[in-house]
């Protein structure tokens, strides 16, 4: 076999900082927005269009692909994963845009480690559990957990 192999380029490209973001290298963000006072951990992910809430902090190891929105003074764990793609027709959607799922995250809102975070939307004043796995949205304040994420204390 011959041939060079398809390389894409890593590192922090086509941005848009706010003030006062800390960022830890290696890291991989492109054409996303990452708002005042952030902190993105190193090894993380954060594709195109994705927009960082302010005082919003995403620790090592996360990935957040395109279509994620997330709220202000939010915690992303250590490994959290969001997904876009469903595999609505019973596979990948192999870049076809048109079956990719968004989701909107709120005001602080806490991520625990590894959790996945399916294409939902999740209310304001959130927990998520480490390992949990979210796969319907969250529209009442408290803490969750589990596989598949469920409502463990209120907070009204």
């Amino acid at each position: 076999m011959s041939g060079k192999p398809q390389a894409h380029q890593v590192g922090v490209r086509e941005v848009k900082f706010g003030e006062r973001v800390r960022l830890v290298e290696p890291c991989n963000l492109y054409g996303c927005e990452i708002s005042d006072d952030c902190f993105v951990g190193p090894f993380t992910e954060i594709q195109s269009g994705v927009v960082v809430g302010a005082r919003t902090r995403v620790q090592s190891h996360a990935f957040i692909c395109e279509l994620v929105s997330l709220g202000e003074d939010c915690f992303i764990g250590h490994g959290v994963m969001f997904i876009n793609d469903t595999f609505s027709t019973g596979g990948p959607a192999r870049g076809r845009r048109e079956l990719w799922r968004a989701t909107k995250v709120g005001n602080r809102v806490s991520i625990g480690s590894n959790a996945t975070i399916m294409p939902v939307s999740i209310a304001d004043d959130v927990v998520i559990g480490a390992g949990s796995v979210v796969t319907k949205d969250i529209t009442e304040s408290g803490i969750y957990a589990g596989n598949p994420a469920r409502l463990l204390k209120s907070k009204n």
